[in-house]
């Protein structure tokens, strides 16, 4: 029983227990901790959202960005997942100034499903770094650069790669799962997570 009541004390101070939520973000599948549901409301933060489930790793030799057919793509529970997505953040009454997507297929449609196909605009600074002629150095700055231009009281979606993310905060996402990022003195702070549907 110490060690249970240790190991729940150790997560909370870590902030990674589940605060007060809406109870219709918990119909809608999606949830996010306490500090990331305040940094929403209080802006000047991006949602960042590795791609929802597309099963297996990298895609096939010989891919191309403009063809779906030859990638890697979202299957049925990944299409839920982004429709769940979307339904969360309307049922928390957010909306973001834009939404931002990598141009591969899977994360479009993630950001589509969720968000509305006008809302979505393709940005090659959230593609994969696994991409012929990825220049890391470059991607992560611009990055860092437009997260630090977003103004209080608005917040964007950016919707990319494991890896990318992953390079930005220094540790791992799930399918779907979103990352609460804001400027801090030109370093990336992650102030919450909002777990996948």
């Amino acid at each position: 029983m110490a060690s249970t009541t240790a190991c729940f004390d150790a997560a909370r101070r870590r902030g990674l227990i589940l605060g007060s939520l809406a109870l219709a973000g918990f119909a809608h599948g999606q949830s996010a901790d306490a500090a990331a549901l305040a940094a929403l409301r209080r802006g000047g933060c991006v949602a960042a959202f590795r791609h929802a489930n597309a099963p297996g790793t990298f895609d096939p030799p010989g891919f191309r960005l403009d063809r779906c057919e030859t990638q890697r793509n979202l299957d049925d529970r990944g299409r839920e997942q982004s429709r769940r997505l979307g339904a969360w953040f309307r049922a928390q009454g957010l909306a973001p100034t834009a939404v931002r997507s990598s141009p591969w297929c899977r994360c479009l449609e993630t950001a589509r499903l969720a968000f509305g196909d006008d809302a979505v605009h393709a940005w090659d600074a959230l593609g994969s770094p696994r991409a012929e002629g990825h220049d890391a150095q470059r991607q992560q700055a611009e990055l860092r650069a437009a997260l630090a231009r977003v103004p209080a009281g608005r917040f964007e979606v950016w919707v990319s790669h494991q890896f990318t993310l992953s390079a930005l905060v220094g540790g791992g996402t799930a399918s779907a799962e979103g990352l609460l990022l804001r400027a801090n003195d030109g370093r990336v702070e992650l102030v919450g997570r909002i777990a996948p549907a």
